[in-house]
């Protein structure tokens, strides 16, 4: 299920056509008949802190969602985003600001979430900025580099060791 981001602000910025109280209402629905969900969470959105990410990831904690696929908003040529963009009203994220957010995001989440993504594969052809976003093993090795050199791991800040 597309979350993107637990703000409703944001989500109304970027047209979802939801709230988050949509989202946990359709998750306990979904969970009530057997049916395991995966979020999917845009790291990056306009207006949103480093704060405000990791309170997404606070509330995907919380709630009984079995996976995760964590994305980088890039920006594909001709969207509204690509106007904002070009204009100069958005910036996207620096590779080193999203392996940093991305290790703090799976630090606020349980251990047991299967996180299925940690970038996504923007289309070359399609693809504005960040350019980066297009070298995905070399972004998966700086995640991982950022872990180990910060000791992290998905559930550090939920109060569960899983080192040992």
């Amino acid at each position: 299920m597309g979350l993107q981001s637990a703000h409703d602000r944001t989500l109304a910025l970027i047209n979802r056509g939801h709230t988050f109280a949509d989202f946990v209402t359709t998750v306990t629905l979904l969970q009530g008949i057997g049916v395991q969900v995966c979020a999917h969470v845009i790291l990056g959105l306009p207006g949103e802190s480093a704060d405000d990410m990791m309170a997404t990831a606070q509330h995907l904690a919380a709630l009984p969602v079995a996976g995760v696929k964590i994305h980088l908003l890039y920006i594909v040529k001709g969207t509204a985003l690509d106007q904002m963009y070009l204009r100069g009203e958005y910036q996207p994220l620096s590779r080193a600001a999203y392996v940093r957010l991305v290790g703090d995001f799976l630090g606020y989440l349980r251990p047991e979430m299967v996180v299925m993504r940690l970038t996504g594969d923007p289309p070359r052809e399609f693809l504005r900025a960040p350019t980066w976003a297009l070298e995905k093993q070399k972004n998966l090795e700086e995640i991982k580099d950022d872990l180990i050199a910060r000791d992290l791991w998905q559930g550090k800040f939920c109060g569960v060791n899983t080192t040992g």
